[in-house]
């Protein structure tokens, strides 16, 4: 194969380009270059993968919060470390204390 190349030292030179029999690239190479490609490769694959569980966790955190779906744990939490001599009621007693409260005094919600 020709390949034509424009260098600023020679404007018009012909350089000769060697074909290589079979695919290019790491599943063929097996050097030090191919093996520091392919960690490479692997680390940006495990960075990408990264993100997007921490993102995945921050949409479930986001959402579980708006919907209260960690109200009581919340609660408990906040319970044993302010008032550590106190009983903390049951999760059942806990959501019905909560319902009864916001059918009681509804406030501003849209239903």
């Amino acid at each position: 194969m020709t390949v034509r190349q424009d260098t600023p030292q020679a404007p018009a030179a012909t350089v000769r380009a060697t074909a290589v029999a079979g695919p290019a690239g790491p599943a063929t190479s097996t050097g030090p270059a191919a093996r520091a490609s392919s960690a490479g490769l692997a680390a940006r694959a495990s960075g990408m993968a990264r993100r997007v569980r921490d993102g995945a966790a921050a949409v479930r955190w986001y959402v579980r919060q708006v919907m209260g779906d960690d109200a009581y744990a919340t609660y408990a939490a906040h319970q044993r470390a302010v008032h550590p001599g106190c009983d903390v009621i049951t999760e059942r007693e806990f959501w019905r204390r909560r319902h009864a409260e916001q059918d009681a005094n509804p406030g501003s919600r849209c239903c």
